[in-house]
């Protein structure tokens, strides 16, 4: 298991620096830079003189060669340095920082209620397969899978925003309302729970479809195995048979799928963040790219990535937990 893990952790590392360099090298040939963007939001009557174009670019970092100002970024990375954003002039980790709480709070909301409800779903589905109830479900969550959650998002604030405005159902775009800081505790828990509402309900509806798909698809390849046979000529009941032997037995791809996951946690939605005015990582991952802004690209890079390989190991780890048949030795 300690030489599994230590040649999974090498070539996580290496994974980390292919996937930086790339992406720093993208952004670095992008066309534009912080300081043009800046000069055409300035006033144009002034001109901005080639001495004070050559200490603006240093001061930003953009006099070194891309290739060089990579290893510079790695050295700095290397004491747990991601430099200061350009467009806030705050460090990195500050930025990340303050767009964590929104998207955790978001995507772990959804992930748990699409599994919540998929579960049950998939089971279900299991149990009725081949049924006109099974078939008209099925044929519901295709069509939910089918649409897009910015067409829903868009529809979802006609009707809650736009249509219901000045009744007690208008829900508006935001996180939190304009009052928000006069609130009381309990109220601003209400409040902020107003406003997730159809976020969620966009984020959540396609991993509901998907998920519950993905857990019948597995349920009946289970259920046609000997095991299963055998358990039901022992007298199991049917509720017994799938969650206890069936369901169990597909706990490998459930977990892979688990993991895979992860990323999403913390990766948000760009456009859903955008259209619901959602101050997420999606959406501050959008600004950074609008703006040029490179040490909190990098920094959003690197944290997806580290959370994308430590889904792959948890999944792996998930799978000698589920399965002792599994092991790493």
């Amino acid at each position: 298991m300690v030489n599994y893990l230590i040649r999974r952790l090498i070539l996580g590392a290496l994974t980390l620096v292919l996937v930086t360099f790339i992406v720093f090298a993208l952004i670095r040939n992008m066309p534009g830079t912080p300081l043009t963007l800046n000069m055409g939001e300035s006033d144009p009557s002034k001109k901005i003189s080639k001495e004070h174009m050559e200490i603006l670019n240093r001061a930003y970092g953009l006099d070194k060669p891309w290739p060089i100002a990579y290893f510079h970024w790695l050295g700095n990375l290397a004491r747990l340095d991601l430099g200061d954003s350009f467009r806030e002039g705050k460090p990195v980790i500050g930025v990340i920082g303050e767009r964590v709480g929104p998207t955790l709070l978001l995507s772990t909301a959804s992930i748990f209620l699409a599994y919540l409800l998929a579960i049950p779903l998939g089971l279900y589905a299991t149990s009725r397969s081949g049924r006109i109830d099974e078939r008209s479900t099925s044929v519901f969550l295709y069509a939910l899978y089918s649409l897009p959650s910015y067409v829903a998002a868009m529809q979802l604030l006609y009707v809650f925003y736009y249509l219901l405005r000045a009744t007690a159902w208008q829900l508006k775009p935001g996180m939190v309302s304009d009052n928000y800081p006069t609130m009381s505790f309990p109220e601003k828990v209400t409040d902020i729970g107003w406003h997730l509402l159809l976020p969620l309900i966009c984020f959540t509806y396609a991993n509901l479809a998907y998920d519950s798909r993905f857990i019948k698809a597995n349920m009946e390849e289970a259920i046609r195995q000997d095991y299963i046979r055998t358990a039901r000529a022992k007298g199991a009941g049917r509720i017994r048979v799938l969650v206890l032997h069936a369901f169990r037995n597909t706990l490998i791809p459930f977990v892979t799928l688990l993991g895979l996951q992860l990323p999403g946690l913390l990766g948000g939605a760009i456009i859903l963040e955008q259209i619901f005015s959602w101050p997420g990582m999606g959406r501050l991952f959008f600004d950074s790219i609008t703006y040029r802004d490179y040490p909190v690209i990098m920094g959003l890079t690197l944290m997806l990535s580290i959370l994308t390989l430590a889904g792959q190991l948890l999944a792996d780890f998930l799978y000698a937990i589920v399965d002792p048949r599994i092991t790493y030795s």
